[in-house]
């Protein structure tokens, strides 16, 4: 199944906000992104009816096995190309922007190699 670049984005937020906070609200994930909160409420609908998120009665979101395996994955990829990015001399607020904006249309045999270089030059992303 083909996963979009926003539910990509929404994912990754999910789990970035998980692990800075623990637990996520849909204003949370609104305030990450700079959307609005009828958007990203629209957002978790297609995520839920998906599969990828969790709406628990108190209103927290849990990212399910399938959410979590795709943010885990732009995650990585995020954070692998932004130490890349800096590592060729780029500001980090620049190569964190760019990360995200490769990090869903890089092919996975060029983001492999950029990780071996980065694990390779630089002790790990």
């Amino acid at each position: 199944m083909h996963v979009y670049e926003s539910a990509e984005d929404y994912l990754e937020a999910i789990l970035v906000i998980q692990r800075r906070r623990g637990a996520v609200r849909s204003i949370d994930i609104a305030n990450e992104l700079g959307f609005s909160k009828p958007s990203v409420s629209v957002a978790m609908k297609k995520l839920r009816e998906s599969g990828y998120i969790e709406m628990e009665l108190d209103g927290h979101i849990r990212l399910l096995p399938a959410g979590a395996e795709i943010a885990e994955r732009i995650y990585e990829r995020h954070r692998t190309l932004t130490d890349f990015f800096v590592y060729l001399g780029v500001s980090e607020e620049v190569a964190s922007a760019d990360a995200c904006k490769v990090e869903h249309d890089l092919s996975g045999e060029t983001f492999e190699k950029i990780k071996e270089h980065v694990l390779r030059t630089m002790g790990g992303a």
